[in-house]
């Protein structure tokens, strides 16, 4: 396979890399490197690159605001969609397409603009359209799921189809699209309601994040899922796991829930503040934390 992306760099120049260094697309600001990193600017390339590797896997990154990348980085082949996956379009009265790579937050605000409701809470979400498909992500009572039309997918073999949302079983912070799957673009429904209502909705959410969230800090947001009936942050807190620390990995004074590298912190230091807080967790309460996050890559 090596030899064929040999050949691969000859099409497609800049866009294979090999050996790059993952640390620059992750919030944490962490990682190893990729042995290759393939960054298509359009589905004719992605098409071709997987129609002529026959891959059996792949590691998929996104806007890297949900994922620790290990210290030893990612073996094999990882996909990165380009900036041209991102794009927004209005199909109908309702109903917005949205690119893989667009960001939530744009999302969001194009809603607003087309007077379209339902869609604000993704202005309180960090991270891309593909991943919070992927992990049915929300906020403040709202999920993606109760928002989504279809989704367009590519698999590794190159062949692109159209999922309707009804034939997607979606959990809390999960779904179960396969990992073999790309995720181009999505289709969302709105609700007409006037721009100045939606504006304070919009609005509304950002100052709870602002008050309730850290900013400006290297992390990739909540790490762990909220169990039922119960919040991560209250349970971390109130086992005493406030003032942990490993190397340079930290808990956010602002928000339990939130890990952070706090300057010089590597990726083991992060994953065993994880372990080190599931462990009193447990101990404390008999709840096991389930992560939020996605730990993808090798130790060193």
């Amino acid at each position: 396979m090596i030899e064929t992306l040999q050949e691969m760099k000859k099409q497609f120049g800049k866009k294979i890399l090999f050996n790059e260094i993952l640390s620059k697309y992750s919030w944490f600001n962490l990682g190893g490197k990729a042995d290759i990193l393939f960054k298509p600017d359009n589905i004719e390339e992605l098409t071709s690159f997987l129609k002529k590797n026959k891959l059996k896997s792949i590691n998929i990154l996104g806007a890297g605001s949900n994922t620790l990348i290990r210290d030893g980085g990612v073996k094999n082949v990882t996909i990165k969609l380009s900036s041209k996956f991102s794009y927004l379009k209005l199909r109908n009265n309702n109903i917005i397409e949205a690119g893989a790579a667009t960001l939530d937050k744009k999302l969001s605000n194009y809603a607003t603009e087309n007077s379209l409701s339902g869609m604000e809470f993704l202005s309180g979400i960090p991270g891309s359209i593909g991943g919070a498909i992927k992990m049915n992500s929300g906020c403040f009572g709202k999920e993606v799921s109760e928002i989504l039309h279809s989704v367009k997918v590519i698999d590794l073999k190159g062949c692109i189809k159209e999922l309707p949302a009804k034939d997607i079983n979606f959990v809390y912070r999960g779904s179960n699209l396969s990992s073999d799957l790309i995720i181009l673009s999505a289709q969302f429904i709105g609700k007409k309601l006037s721009m100045s209502e939606i504006k304070k909705k919009q609005e509304d959410i950002l100052k709870k994040k602002k008050l309730a969230q850290p900013s400006q800090i290297k992390t990739c947001g909540s790490t762990f899922k909220n169990p039922s009936n119960q919040k991560a942050w209250e349970l971390i807190k109130n086992s005493g796991c406030n003032n942990f620390k490993v190397g340079d990995a930290k808990i956010s004074e602002k928000h339990s829930n939130f890990f952070i590298n706090n300057g010089k912190a590597t990726s083991n230091d992060i994953e065993q503040l994880i372990s080190k807080v599931q462990k009193k967790v447990l101990e404390m309460t008999n709840i096991k934390l389930e992560l939020e996050i996605k730990i993808i890559g090798y130790d060193k």
